[in-house]
């Protein structure tokens, strides 16, 4: 079982790509599942997967706990390591809208950010620069000065190892040069700190959290937000976002709504007439 697992792991990184938190989370994951398992696979059932389960009252940790383990034997059973193929349903949880900003509340916040200084220059940069890219944190600290040619960003490592293209506003290119051309250390990278080192995940959230009082993830959520609101589809938000399921942008379908519904009462002739 824990030969089979250190395999597992070892085809997620090589094979598939996975990011190294996810990699993470499935070590973790499974590590704790091969204490509740028997030592050959064969001998695996689905009581021995309940019970693992059964220990976390959290039905987003249960979930993603089941996520590993479906995706490992899945792995296992086209691997002739198991003669069963087991596939077991996750808990229902409700959808919690993603937190998201209007862009308001973001261009008053970057109004505070005191830019007389490249590390001020910095900060306004990084926030504009989530905001109008949608990309993540992780993919925001890898961008080089070179992933940018004519206003649009080659995301190199993105989730899953996959590469896409997104086009950035004019302003964040504009808070970009200007950040760069006052910063007199040297790096490859876009966003570095005091000592010339890539910005690391923690003081971005440092930043974001300062500014906006929110992660840098809920940038991401914001960009998506102005851009459905915005009227775009749903199907390029999914290709800007770099989402492999449109089930995942599904998520901010939600907002559609009061813009259909406005459009239906400003535009259909039956609301127009009003009452019969």
């Amino acid at each position: 079982m824990i030969e089979s697992v250190a395999k597992f792991i070892q085809h997620c990184k090589i094979v598939l790509g996975l990011s190294a938190p996810t990699i993470a989370a499935y070590t973790n994951d499974l590590r704790q599942f091969s204490d509740f398992a028997p030592p050959h696979l064969n001998a695996l059932t689905t009581d021995h997967i309940y019970n693992f389960l059964a220990q976390f009252d959290n039905k987003r940790t249960l979930n993603r706990k089941l996520s590993a383990i479906n995706h490992f034997l899945d792995w296992c059973y086209v691997e002739f390591l198991t003669e069963e193929n087991f596939k077991l349903r996750g808990a229902k949880v409700p959808k919690h809208l993603p937190k998201y900003l209007t862009n308001e509340t973001i261009e008053r916040a970057l109004e505070t950010i005191d830019r007389s200084n490249w590390i001020g220059l910095r900060d306004y940069a990084l926030i504009v620069f989530l905001y109008a890219s949608g990309c993540r944190i992780s993919e925001a600290l890898r961008a080089r000065k070179q992933d940018i040619e004519d206003g649009w960003l080659r995301i190199r490592h993105g989730k899953g190892a996959k590469e896409r293209l997104v086009p950035i506003a004019k302003r964040a290119l504009s808070a970009l040069d200007h950040y760069l051309n006052e910063r007199k250390l040297y790096s490859q990278y876009l966003f570095i700190n005091y000592q010339g080192k890539p910005l690391s995940r923690v003081f971005a959230f440092k930043i974001t959290r300062r500014v906006l009082g929110v992660s840098p993830h809920a940038l991401r959520h914001s960009s998506a937000t102005a851009l459905i609101v915005g009227g775009a589809d749903l199907r390029i938000v999914q290709e800007l976002l770099g989402h492999s399921s449109l089930n995942t942008t599904q998520i901010y379908t939600h907002l559609e709504r009061p813009h259909l519904l406005e459009s239906v009462e400003r535009c259909h002739p039956l609301a127009l007439n009003g009452s019969v």
